[in-house]
């Protein structure tokens, strides 16, 4: 068995529980050599072959391999039996820089120093042909000198995943840090996108609140397109300058890499360059195809002594990383549900379609991952209508979210209880909140922040 007694494959020692999602669970556990402390990652391989996550894992595989540099966390060794995988990582004792930040604003110089160290990581990765592609401060973590580590490379791209035009084409990141092009479909470039994450990434430090914000992911995605925000009266001149640069919606006038590390503020103060140590990356097909009790041990790196903290899939691995309730006040009953579905975008759309023809709703806008329902006859309220919009994870795992555009509210909730979830049901992976999920993760409202 993958653990017998709390050791696991005779090489570690399992500890507490670090994070639980619906494909993995991370556990702190001591090498039983070394005695060194490493953070693994236990995914459940059935799991993710049913929503067709395989080459997605093998991709985190050869990309945490391809990336070495002292700002993002040290994947160890990977492992496998035949019904699970495992990440063994390093261990990064401070947890996530999102604690700093649920706490209020950062200092100015605090902030600039974490913006530092994270370009440095993300220029060095998009150097090696990767990009990120979900990055937030829950995905940033901190040792015990206050360094930065970037961690969790699930929704990483490597430069081969392009299409013949150049571009990346999957839907996929946090939605208040994705960039305005990744939402359009329409093609990006990852390593642009990556920079637009490190921008907002920047003004919640300096902050303490998100530059986008709306009740619900569709309002949240408008402003995020046109660039929609304003600066806090604190924020110094130089750095407003700077993130007018980075928050710009159209990539192609986005400030590059090299201009960010040339700024006169991102400079000022700035550490000597980090010593960068090369490795090669290796074959991972192996961990989908071991033996019952066999291990795979496919890479193994046990020169690090430093101590590793780890997030299990924000995005992908529960869908409350979807989840952005927690972001704003809630001055309203809720308007919107949000589910996970393994099956294809078109199968959702068509159930979407044939439960409007059964309820009598009138289809008055259909674009692409989108639909606009509205009621037959009018309520309290006027006629009730329905916003569903549909977001690609893979190709076969999506988020839904429906919400309630017009009409009564609690008629919508009434008749999302009696009649749309239940005719859901067959394509519904889970609804969102409804599983035993990790304590929900809060920033202040903006109008609690308060200036130094």
């Amino acid at each position: 068995m993958e653990n017998k007694g709390n050791v696991l494959l005779q090489r570690y020692e399992l500890g507490k529980l670090l994070g639980q999602g619906t494909f993995a669970k991370v556990h702190h556990a001591r090498n039983l050599q070394t005695g060194m402390s490493v953070a693994i990652k236990i995914i459940d391989k059935e799991k993710v072959v049913k929503v067709g996550m395989i080459e997605q894992i093998k991709r985190e595989i050869s990309i945490m391999r391809l990336v070495r540099h002292p700002n993002i966390v040290e994947l160890y060794e990977v492992m496998a039996t035949k019904t699970k995988i495992y990440f063994v990582m390093e261990y990064v004792k401070g947890g996530e820089l999102f604690n700093k930040v649920a706490k209020g604003k950062l200092k100015e110089d605090d902030a600039k120093r974490y913006f530092q160290q994270l370009i440095s990581a993300v220029d060095y990765c998009h150097s090696r042909g990767v990009c990120h592609r979900d990055l937030k401060p829950e995905n940033l973590l901190l040792d015990e000198s206050g360094n930065l580590k970037v961690s969790d490379f699930g929704l990483s791209a490597l430069s081969e995943s392009k299409r013949q035009d150049g571009l990346l084409h999957t839907t996929c990141g946090t939605p208040a840090y994705v960039a305005p092009e990744v939402i359009n479909r329409k093609g990006y470039d990852g390593a642009k996108a990556d920079i637009w994450s490190c921008g907002v990434i920047l003004f919640v430090l300096l902050a303490g609140y998100l530059p986008f914000q709306d009740s619900n992911l569709m309002g949240m995605y408008r402003k995020i397109g046109k660039g929609d925000f304003k600066f806090p009266n604190w924020f110094a001149p130089e750095v407003r300058k700077l993130l007018s640069k980075i928050l710009v919606p159209n990539p192609n006038t986005r400030i590059s890499m090299v201009k960010i590390m040339e700024n006169s503020w991102f400079r000022k103060g700035l550490a000597c360059k980090p010593e960068i140590r090369e490795r090669l990356s290796s074959e991972c097909d192996s961990v989908f195809s071991v033996n019952e009790n066999s291990s795979s041990v496919t890479e193994s790196n046990q020169e690090f002594t430093r101590p590793c903290n780890l997030n299990a899939f924000d995005i992908i691995s529960y869908s409350a990383g979807f989840d952005l309730s927690g972001l704003f006040e809630e001055k309203e009953r809720k308007k919107e549900v949000r589910f996970t579905s393994n099956k294809p975008a078109s199968t959702i759309l068509s159930k979407l379609e044939d439960i409007a023809k059964r309820f009598k709703f009138k289809i008055k806008k259909h674009d692409g991952g989108s639909l606009k329902l509205e009621g037959s006859k009018e309520g309290r309220k006027g006629v009730i209508g329905i916003d569903a919009g549909i977001f690609e994870i893979t190709p076969c795992f999506h988020l839904v979210e429906m919400k309630n555009s017009s009409g009564d509210t609690l008629e919508y909730q009434n008749i999302l209880k009696q009649d749309i979830r239940p005719a859901l049901k067959d394509i519904v992976w889970t609804w969102q909140g409804e599983e035993e999920q990790p304590q929900q993760k809060q920033l202040l409202p903006e109008e609690e922040q308060q200036p130094h």
